[in-house]
């Protein structure tokens, strides 16, 4: 997948997507991206392949 977008971007788009979305849902943690990944999957009730798939949409606007 070619990033086109900067992560801040995606942030943006997902809050304004999902206006539930709080900048803590976003924090990396000491156990990294994976650990941000679990939460937002939790949070928007997503499997790890529907939010690889949203982050893709993303790219695309």
């Amino acid at each position: 997948m070619n990033i086109l977008r900067s992560w801040r971007e995606q942030k943006i788009m997902l809050k304004r997507r999902f206006p539930f979305l709080t900048d803590n849902d976003f924090l990396i943690d000491e156990h990294g991206r994976d650990s941000m990944l679990d939460r937002l999957s939790e949070k928007l009730k997503k499997t790890r392949a529907e939010l690889e798939l949203l982050f893709a949409e993303l790219q695309r606007y």
